[in-house]
C-alpha cells in the first residue's frame, strides 16, 4: 500500500485528537479549515498526491480517501453538536413553547397575525367584481411571448417587447422554451385572458388577480414588482358604454360614492378603442390602470369570431388602489415589511 494510505490514516488520528479537545466554536472552525479547508486544507493537499498512486493501488486508496473525509466531517459535526449542547440553558423547569407568553407573571395579550394589506385589497376586488358577476382565473407568472405579447397584438418589433422593458429569463432562451418562444416574467395579467379564451368559448366575464414584474425603477407610485386586476367580458353585443359603467360600479363599491374617476383616449396593441383610467387622488389625478374594447385580432388569435362577439378588458394597478384607499403616499412602504405600518391594517 502506498505512503499516502499511511498519510490518511494519521490524519483520521489526529483529527480525532484535535476535534475531542476544542474546547470553543472558534477553535472547532480552525480545525475545520485546517484539515477541510477547500484550498490549503490537509485532506485537498493529501488529494493532490492521488495522481502518483500507483494504478493497481488506486482504488483502495480512493476509497480510503472517501472514508477519511466523512470521518473527518463527521468528526467537526460531532464537535459542533457537542459544544452547542454545552451552550444550550439547563433549566430545571420544562418549558412549554405552546402556552400564552406571560409578561410579569401574568398572562400576555395574544397578539395575533393578520394579512397584508395588498392581500386584503386583493380579496376585497375579487368579493366586489363576484357581485358584478366575474368569476377568478389564474394564470403562470413565467410566461412564454406567445401568450405574453404575440396573442396580445403585440408583433416582434413593437418596443414593448425590449429587452430592457422585461425580465427575461435567460436560461430559457432559445429551443427551452418551446414553440411559445423565450421565457419572461409576466408583464401583465392580460396573459391570463389569452390562456381562459384559448380552452373556453364566450360568453367569458373573469378577473384575475396576481404579480407582475416590469424593471421599472422604484418610487412614491412605482415597483419592478406589483400586482394587477386584469378584467375580460366577451359576450354578444359588448360595448365601450358597458365598460365605463363597470369600472364606475367598481370604484364606487371599493373607494366609495364620492370617488371621481375619469377615462382618457389612449392606445394598447390588444384593445381598440383604448382608454387610461385616472382617480383623484390629493387634489390631482393619479393613473390606476388601463383598459379598452378587445381587438378583433386577439379575438381572432383565440379562435373566436370578431363578427359574433365582442368584449371589454381591463388591468387595474392593486397597489394604487389600496394607496388610495387607506391614504399610503408610497408605494415602496407596501414592501418593506415595517410591522408599525402592517399593524395598522
Amino acid at each position: 500500500m502506498s505512503s499516502l494510505a499511511d498519510k490518511l490514516r494519521q490524519l483520521q488520528a489526529d483529527a480525532e485528537q484535535a476535534f475531542e479537545s476544542a474546547s470553543d466554536s472558534n477553535a472547532v472552525e480552525a480545525l475545520r479549515v485546517r484539515f477541510l479547508g477547500a484550498k490549503q486544507g490537509l485532506l485537498k493537499t493529501l488529494q493532490k498526491e492521488m495522481g502518483g498512486v500507483a494504478k493497481e493501488e488506486k482504488p483502495d486508496v480512493g476509497k480510503l480517501f472517501n472514508e477519511t473525509k466523512q470521518r473527518l466531517t463527521g468528526l467537526l459535526e460531532a464537535a459542533q453538536a457537542r459544544l452547542d449542547s454545552q451552550a444550550a440553558p439547563q433549566s430545571a423547569e420544562w418549558f412549554d413553547p405552546t402556552l400564552p407568553g406571560r409578561v410579569m407573571g401574568r398572562l400576555a395579550p395574544a397578539r395575533l397575525g393578520r394579512l397584508h394589506p395588498i392581500t386584503q385589497t386583493m380579496e376585497e376586488l375579487k368579493e366586489i367584481m363576484g357581485r358584478l358577476g366575474f368569476t377568478v382565473a389564474d394564470g403562470p407568472e413565467i410566461e412564454d411571448e406567445r401568450h405574453n405579447f404575440e396573442a396580445l397584438n403585440i408583433p416582434r418589433e413593437h418596443p414593448a417587447r425590449d429587452p430592457l422593458d422585461n425580465f427575461y429569463l435567460k436560461a430559457a432562451a432559445g429551443s427551452a422554451a418551446g414553440s411559445g418562444g423565450q421565457l419572461l416574467l409576466r408583464s401583465q395579467t392580460s396573459t391570463v385572458q389569452i390562456r381562459v379564451m384559448e380552452t373556453t368559448p364566450p360568453p367569458i366575464r373573469i378577473i384575475s388577480l396576481g404579480r407582475v414584474y416590469r424593471p421599472d425603477t422604484a418610487d412614491a407610485t412605482h415597483y419592478p414588482m406589483f400586482h394587477q386586476m386584469e378584467g375580460l367580458l366577451v359576450d354578444e353585443r359588448v360595448t365601450l358604454t358597458d365598460l365605463k359603467a363597470t369600472l364606475t360600479m367598481f370604484a364606487q363599491s371599493y373607494l366609495g360614492s364620492g370617488v371621481e374617476i375619469r377615462f382618457r383616449p389612449s392606445f394598447f396593441p390588444f384593445t381598440e378603442p383604448s382608454v387610461e383610467v385616472d382617480m383623484s387622488w390629493n387634489g390631482g389625478w393619479l393613473e390606476v390602470g388601463g383598459a379598452g374594447m378587445v381587438d378583433p385580432n386577439v379575438l381572432a388569435a383565440v379562435g373566436y369570431d370578431p363578427e359574433a362577439v365582442t368584449g371589454f378588458a381591463f388591468g387595474l394597478g392593486v397597489e394604487r388602489l389600496c394607496m388610495r384607499r387607506h391614504g399610503v403616499s408610497d408605494i415602496r412602504d407596501l414592501f418593506k415589511n415595517d410591522v408599525r405600518l402592517l399593524g395598522q391594517f
